[in-house]
Formats: structure tokens, C-alpha cells, sequence
């Protein structure tokens, strides 16, 4: 008897529909049939049954983080059965153990994540039985029977699986060991919180940061612009005055200049281009894709899209969710034609089918056999749903796909664009540019691509050489804006992307052959990850740094831990593992050489470090971690400005009543090489007048001095002593 071990409970029920069953605690027993002549059980893991230890439980000394236990680096990885997990992982230990099972069936998301589930599993239970892998892009009917027809021998899988595992212990590696060195460096510069590190979220969040610093630092810049309206023979037209196609002018008085000298005078049209473009229908969807558009359309932040999409999934009304390609091969091709006839059963799409191209077969642009991975681009299956029972999330997200298939069967969209230039008293140069929708093509199925299409002027009919009058001329003053911020569709597009930031031409092409930053199964998740951590917030749709992620960027400075190379260069190696020309174990000794050096990397970087004490009271003050911390801040002495203390932050010494009172006493802990101890600081505060302290250093000269707290300009300064 065979085994078929899903990853989800929802998916092993799909998987069992197409035979005769019996439902039992934790799985289903299948009876016999043509597929399984002994019958067959089908169990199934609850996504991550089993999860890597934690470093205490490889040394009970690393449970305590500090710089001394680090780097932590297990002699060997081991996985250890989830919590709250163990009652179906028992299910499936002792189902896989039963003598009569002779076969395992890994059934789970046809990916490296579901080969690492299950094949973790049966390692945790220790057994090693003849296995191997159904491999399908959906769970209808059809596809699972043709699926446990053609299941594929074990050995075609493993190498994903060792690159799954190299993924995860590597991340677990340089997560366990950058996270706990920065936390604790930063804890003893005064920030008292714990910072999560990330191979792959702390180079989207230093995007973010990035963008972050360009807003903040983006000076607005005034403009003007001359409009126009000219009348020729009643036929009005607007125009800009414009010099090399450039129609914003840096001074106000030329752009007055400008107006004041088209009133009143005559204008002629010098000449007319007119320019047909067409637009082909847009790409079918990867996951990347489509939660970029269901942002923009509904947004959908992409962690709900994905699970809207894993939900229509096991439905089986579309097809495999996290799928990397936008591509077909020449089968998914051949099938959409019968798809289409079932779909135009459904009210909302009649009008729309069948459509005006009967197959893709022969477009390149949809089928490529060359550019499909592990899973072609997401569509909708045979399968058609009946609308009324999906909830509104799941109707939008259906519709949004279905009509991706639909257009990419219609023609081209054919726009006629028409610019007209324009000279008033043979001296001013006036530009109007408008365009015409000729043949709507597919954009008469994606009505949620709306563009400047529908916003652009209607020109005139006007011929070259006509003459006419200026009705009006005006100057109208803007200002440069500064970049957008990113919203959470863009932030996706922005992590595929990310060999376009990396300077290294090499590294770049990898990222763009692998997949930027993240794969198409975690982003939704880093992004998460980011809002949990704190480093980000979400408001409007547009993605915020807080405090906290600049600060941590700040720290981390010109690390390879914010830069994409790291990843470019992981996901490099980690892709020639999964198509067996690399070797995990050298991957492995490069990762641990890696953590060693991050770690002494750091110890340089932290000599540069000057944190404010705005910054550090703005992290601490609303996270879980400050009640935690605050005993250990030392209170040195009453504050000279008011009835607050004075506390040791770490990098510097403030008063507590910051906040309350606004209080803006500060002393930096290190000033001109020199550390002001807690002793020199409680003479300041007693006496105003620190002891002598020797050797301050200033543009290569060395000096002693007291530090004196000066009344009137209300901060430090030195009394001087013998100067040398």
C-alpha cells in the first residue's frame, strides 16, 4: 500500500476527491481503484510540522545572548516536531511506520518549500521508505488523476530539496548570529530592543530606508509654465509654450515675460506629426504581478492576495499560486480554448466571449516552454466556480485572472497620438499633444487598467499653416516633487527587481535570472515580517520606515547585510544546488565563514556609531521590551535644568523628563576620543565642573581640560588646562 503525504489539510482532500474514501482521524483511506490497485492513505502536514531548533537546544550556553557565545554554528542542523504540532505529526509517523506501507508519495506544493516539508517529516520519523513525487500546476480532477499517473521518481526532486535545506540553515545561520549581535551592541550603545536581521528583509527594508532619505532630503524647486488657448476660426486649442520640447521655465519674470508677449497676437500652426501605436495585451500573471495589481486595484496588501489565491487554489478553480513564470507550454495552451467555452457561462463574461483569437498556441508572448519553470503563469482551470459562493475577496481575485486569460485572446489596443506645434508672432514656440483610442482591443476586458488614455485632450481638426488668434495666455507656477513612496504592490515589484540597485553588472544579471530579493512564496511574508518587527508601518497604502528600521540601517551602514549582492550571490549558488551542480556542504562552510566575518565587521562599525537621544527614546518608548530593559539604566544625578534625572543611555547621558517636560540636557558619553565616565558627569551636575581629563584630541592636537557646564549658552565646554 502507497502513502501520499499533502502539505494541508485542504490540498489532501482534493487529492482524495477523485476516489472512493473513508474519512478518518487525521487522514483519508482511499480504496482500491486503477490509480491505487492496494488502496492508499492520504495524511497531511499542517504547513511546517517541523522547524530547525533553537541554539539553546544544541548548547544550553547559547541561550543567553551575548557577544561571547558568538558565532553560534551547529556541528550539524537538526529539526524538531512544532508544539502545537504534535498530534498530526504523531498521525503521520505511525501511519508511515505500518509494515503494509511499502511506498511514500510526497504530495506536497509542487516547490522547494513543499519538498522541504514533507521530506523534513520523514526524516524526523526516521524512515526511510521507497518514495515518490506527485507533481502538479492545479487540483482539479483531471490534473490530480493525470498527476498519480505520471508520478515522478524521487531522485528528480531531491536536488530542490537540498536547496530548500541549504536555504534554510543558512538563513537560520547568518539570522541567529546578526540578529543577536546587533541587538546586543545596540543594547549597550543605549537601544534598548531586539533587532530580527534578514538575509533577504533587511535589504528590502534598506530599500525602503533608502527611499526614506531621498523624500526627507529632496528639495522642492520651483517652475513656471505659459498656457495657452488659441482660436482658430472657432476651433479653440490649448497649448504650453515650450523651447527644445522643455516647457517649465526656472525664472518667473521670463514666464511673464513669455505671456504678456502672446496676448493679443496672431498664431500660426507650424506642424502636425501624427503617430499610430499599438499595445499588445498584457503578460498573464505570476504571483508578484498579480499582488502588484490587486494592491493598485483593491489594496489588497500581498500576503492577503496570496491567501485569497491559495484559497481559489484548493478550490481548484485556478491554478498553482506561487508561480514565478507569466509564461504557458504548448499543453496549458491547448487547454484554455475548452476553459474559455465553460467560463463564458458565467453572466459577467458573456459579452466578452469567446474571443476574437481562438488559441495562443502560436504566440510567443503567452507560450514558451523555454520560460517556464517549475510552474507556468497562474490562470483559471476548468473548473469554473459558481460566483455566488465565493466571498467578495475571492470573486475580485478570480476576476482579476479570468480576464488576464480572456485578454491576452483579443487583439492589440490602437491609440493615434497627434502632436501639433504651434508659433505665435513667429517668435514663441507653443506645443499640444492629445491622443485617440482607435481599437480598444483587449482593454475592453481589463477595465481596472484605466490610464492618461481617458484623461487626454481632444484635439481640434486642424490643418498646417492655419492661422489663428491667442484668446488667452497664463503663467501657472509647480514645484519639482519628490519620489513616491512605495505602496506594498510596489515594494513587491520593487524585491523582483532588485538587481536594477546593485552597481556589480554580474550580480545584477543573476538577481534578474533568479528572483530579486525574496522568491514569489516569501515576499508577501518579508513585507509582514517588516510591519511585525516594527520597522515599517503601512498608512494609506504607503510604506513608511519607522525609527527603528532607519536606525537599524544606520547601524548597519555599509554592510553586505542591507545590500542585494549578498542574495544575488546566495541565490546563485542555492540555484546551481537545486539543478545538482553545486554542493551544499561548501555552500555551508562559505556561510560560516560568513557569519565570522559579519561578526568582526561589526566591531568596527560600532566605533562609528552616534545615536541621538531623540532617536533611542522614540524606539524604546512604546515597545514590549523597555519594561524589560529599564532597571538596568543607571541614574547618575539630579538634572541642572529641572527636577529630572539624569540616565545612562549608553552613548550618551539625558534627562528623563525628555519627553514630558521637553527637557533638553545632553551629554554625549564620548567627546573628542575621550569617555566621560559616571563619575566625571556626577561632579558636572554637583559642582559644574568635571576633574581634569587628559588627553582629548582635536585636528591631530592633544589636550587636557575640565568640562564645565556653561549657564548662560546652557551646554558643555572645556576650562582649559596646560595645552600642549
Amino acid at each position: 500500500m502507497k502513502i501520499v503525504i499533502a502539505e494541508k489539510p485542504d490540498q489532501a482532500a482534493k487529492l482524495a476527491a477523485p476516489f472512493s474514501f473513508t474519512k478518518k482521524a487525521g487522514y483519508f483511506e482511499v480504496k482500491p481503484n486503477t490509480y491505487f490497485p492496494e488502496g492508499a492513505l492520504i495524511t497531511w502536514a499542517i504547513g511546517h510540522l517541523c522547524e530547525l531548533k533553537a541554539p539553546e537546544e544544541y548548547n544550553a550556553s547559547w541561550k543567553k545572548w551575548t557577544l561571547e557565545t558568538l558565532p553560534i554554528i551547529p556541528e550539524r542542523f537538526e529539526y524538531k516536531v512544532t508544539k502545537t504540532k504534535y498530534k498530526q505529526f504523531n498521525i503521520i509517523k505511525t501511519l508511515v511506520k505500518r509494515p503494509d506501507i511499502r511506498e511514500v508519495i510526497i504530495g506536497g506544493d509542487a516547490g522547494r518549500e513543499g519538498e522541504l516539508i514533507i521530506r523534513t517529516i520523514l526524516k524526523v520519523c526516521s524512515v526511510n521508505k521507497p518514495m515518490k513525487r506527485l507533481w502538479i500546476s492545479s487540483l482539479t480532477e483531471n490534473a490530480v488523476k493525470n498527476g498519480f499517473a505520471n508520478l515522478l521518481p524521487e531522485e528528480k526532486t531531491r536536488n530542490i530539496y537540498f536547496e530548500a535545506l541549504s536555504r534554510s540553515c543558512a538563513d537560520w545561520l547568518i539570522g541567529i548570529n546578526t540578529s543577536r549581535l546587533y541587538t546586543v551592541l545596540l543594547k549597550r550603545n543605549g537601544v534598548k530592543d531586539v533587532f530580527s536581521i534578514g538575509r533577504v528583509q533587511t535589504p528590502t527594508l534598506a530599500l525602503i530606508v533608502k527611499r526614506e532619505h531621498e523624500i526627507a532630503n529632496f528639495k522642492p524647486e520651483p517652475f513656471w509654465e505659459v498656457e495657452a488657448e488659441f482660436n482658430f476660426n472657432g476651433k479653440l486649442l490649448k497649448a504650453k509654450w515650450h523651447k527644445n520640447n522643455v516647457t517649465r521655465l526656472l525664472e518667473e519674470r521670463q514666464a511673464i515675460a513669455a505671456a504678456n508677449f502672446c496676448i493679443n497676437k496672431n498664431v500660426e500652426i507650424t506642424n502636425i506629426k501624427k503617430e499610430k501605436k499599438e499595445y499588445a495585451p498584457p503578460l498573464l500573471f505570476n504571483l508578484s504581478a498579480l499582488q502588484a495589481t490587486a494592491n493598485k486595484a483593491f489594496k489588497f496588501s500581498p500576503q492577503m492576495t496570496l491567501d485569497i489565491l491559495q484559497k481559489l487554489y484548493l478550490k481548484g478553480v485556478v491554478s498553482y499560486p506561487r508561480s514565478d513564470s507569466q509564461f504557458l507550454t504548448n499543453e496549458e495552451a491547448k487547454t484554455l480554448p475548452a476553459i474559455l467555452g465553460q467560463l463564458g457561462k458565467l453572466e459577467q463574461y458573456k459579452n466578452l466571449l469567446p474571443p476574437p483569437v481562438t488559441s495562443l498556441l502560436n504566440n510567443k508572448r503567452f507560450v514558451n516552454e523555454k520560460k517556464v519553470t517549475d510552474h507556468h503563469a497562474i490562470i483559471i482551470t476548468e473548473q469554473v466556480p459558481n460566483m455566488a459562493n465565493l466571498s467578495a475577496e475571492e470573486a475580485k481575485i478570480y476576476d482579476l485572472v479570468a480576464r488576464q486569460v480572456i485578454a491576452a485572446h483579443y487583439n492589440n489596443a490602437i491609440f493615434s497620438y497627434t502632436t501639433i506645434h504651434s508659433l505665435v508672432d513667429q517668435r514663441a514656440e507653443f506645443i499640444s499633444k492629445g491622443k485617440v483610442l482607435l481599437e480598444e482591443g483587449w482593454r475592453k476586458v481589463i477595465h481596472h487598467s484605466k490610464d492618461n488614455a481617458d484623461k487626454d485632450e481632444l484635439l481640434p481638426l486642424l490643418q498646417e499653416n492655419e492661422q489663428g488668434t491667442v484668446v488667452k495666455a497664463n503663467v501657472k507656477k509647480g514645484e519639482t516633487q519628490p519620489p513616491n513612496r512605495y505602496s506594498e504592490g510596489n515594494l513587491i515589484t520593487v524585491m523582483k527587481t532588485a538587481g536594477k540597485h546593485l552597481e556589480d553588472v554580474e550580480l545584477e544579471k543573476v538577481l534578474s535570472k533568479t528572483e530579486g530579493l525574496g522568491t514569489e512564496a516569501t515576499r508577501a511574508g518579508i513585507i509582514g515580517t517588516l510591519k511585525d518587527r516594527n520597522y515599517i508601518e503601512v498608512r494609506k497604502n504607503q510604506v513608511f520606515a519607522t525609527t527603528k528600521g532607519m536606525l537599524l540601517i544606520e547601524a548597519l551602514g555599509e554592510s553586505i547585510l542591507t545590500s542585494a549582492s549578498m542574495t544575488a550571490k546566495w541565490e546563485q549558488r542555492l540555484s546551481e544546488i537545486g539543478e545538482g551542480n553545486a554542493s551544499p556542504q561548501v555552500f555551508m562552510e562559505q556561510v560560516k565563514k560568513l557569519a565570522d566575518k559579519l561578526i568582526a565587521d561589526a566591531g568596527e562599525r560600532e566605533k562609528e556609531w552616534a545615536f541621538n537621544q531623540h532617536d533611542v527614546e522614540k524606539i524604546t518608548e512604546n515597545n514590549p521590551y523597555t519594561k524589560k530593559y529599564k532597571k538596568e539604566k543607571t541614574v547618575v544625578g539630579k538634572c541642572i535644568l529641572c527636577d529630572g534625572s539624569i540616565v545612562d543611555h549608553g552613548t550618551f547621558y539625558g534627562c528623563s523628563n525628555y519627553k514630558k517636560a521637553n527637557c533638553k540636557f545632553s551629554v554625549s558619553k564620548k567627546i573628542l576620543g575621550k569617555t566621560i565616565t559616571q563619575t566625571n558627569l556626577k561632579k558636572l551636575l554637583t559642582s559644574g565642573e568635571t576633574d581634569l581629563i587628559k588627553g582629548f584630541k582635536k585636528g591631530g592636537k592633544i589636550f587636557n581640560a575640565h568640562l564645565i557646564w556653561d549657564e548662560k549658552e546652557r551646554k558643555t565646554s572645556f576650562k582649559f588646562a596646560n595645552a600642549k
